[in-house]
């Protein structure tokens, strides 16, 4: 901590055209507002400097290329989920909304905050999360013609084109998308063999949530614990309660997450009657008068905890543990 107050710390608020950087020198703010391309990138060093600290808000995928050539370069850099930085700002009482402000509250929450730095994911993480974002889009567009579909076949006069023409392009997609899932997870198989066996080793996770799984959590290399697994999943308890007369219901905070969340709920079907220590818990919960839908969360929670616990021990599932660890 008390390296990152003597060393530079730059802000930089970055949107898909711009960055608004801000720094101290002699005392003073400094403001430096660039393009965000590679001469916009040339101009930032040149001014702060690789010995600078930058920080930066994780931007859509804006921050990326500014992040990868600062790190080449030499830079140390960190990259902060907007949230927080909000939080922050909220609760230093901040007013007003521009880049330059922006970029020096940045600024100072890298001077007084401890952060980490930021390191490139593997090219593989990289190019595995494009397929799977390409499948997710897939997917939207399914659902769209499905929809249409739908409507059509309800309406009293239909065109026999337009039911074909949908049914195709359904058709289309749904053979993308079986061939993107069966590109993506080849490549994480050969990429983390030994990491896919250990999850599908956990009853209830199969091949393809496996693959998603290990995705999700970056090859689970810059996961120190469970916890921030579940949280990065958006499945840890959020409760609302104050004093003794209110009094609102458990749920799960649903930041960031959503489609691994919707992969390890539909798991959790099988996990509460196959996974030795996920049936433990839903019994348990449900003997206690909890919900189902509360139950299978936190069926989900142990599903999570156990592909930590498995890939950083590289030990598979075993039942035995399992009985044990779930008492």
């Amino acid at each position: 901590m008390d390296t990152q107050v003597r060393q530079k710390v730059v802000g930089i608020d970055v949107s898909k055209g711009t960055l608004a950087a801000c720094h101290m020198r002699e005392g003073k703010t400094q403001h430096l507002e660039t393009d965000n391309n590679k001469v916009g990138f040339k101009k930032l060093v040149k001014c702060c400097g690789t010995e600078s600290l930058y920080v930066m808000e994780a931007t859509g995928v804006y921050y990326l290329q500014l992040a990868y050539y600062l790190v080449e370069h030499g830079a140390r850099v960190v990259v902060v989920n907007p949230v927080i930085i909000k939080r922050y700002i909220q609760m230093h009482l901040g007013k007003g909304k521009s880049d330059r402000k922006d970029a020096q509250w940045i600024m100072r929450y890298g001077q007084q905050t401890e952060v980490k730095q930021w390191q490139p994911e593997e090219q593989v993480i990289v190019e595995c999360r494009q397929l799977e974002q390409v499948i997710e889009q897939l997917i939207k567009q399914k659902t769209m013609v499905i929809n249409s579909l739908e409507a059509l076949q309800l309406q009293p006069v239909g065109s026999g084109l337009a039911v074909k023409s949908l049914k195709q392009t359904l058709k289309m997609l749904e053979k993308q998308v079986k061939h993107i899932e069966d590109e993506l997870i080849a490549s994480l198989e050969k990429a983390f063999n030994k990491e896919m066996e250990l999850l599908s080793s956990i009853p209830g996770i199969g091949r393809k949530t496996a693959g998603m799984l290990l995705l999700f959590a970056g090859g689970f290399k810059n996961m120190n614990n469970y916890r921030q697994l579940i949280a990065k999943a958006g499945l840890s308890p959020r409760e609302y309660t104050s004093g003794t007369s209110i009094r609102g219901k458990v749920r799960i905070t649903k930041m960031g997450g959503g489609l691994i969340r919707g992969k390890l709920f539909m798991c959790s079907f099988s996990a509460k009657k196959s996974n030795a220590a996920c049936k433990a818990l839903y019994d348990r919960l449900v003997a206690k008068g909890k919900n189902g839908k509360l139950a299978l969360i936190a069926v989900c929670n142990k599903l999570l905890k156990q592909a930590f616990a498995i890939v950083k021990s590289g030990t598979s599932y075993q039942a035995e543990f399992a009985n044990t660890s779930a008492k």
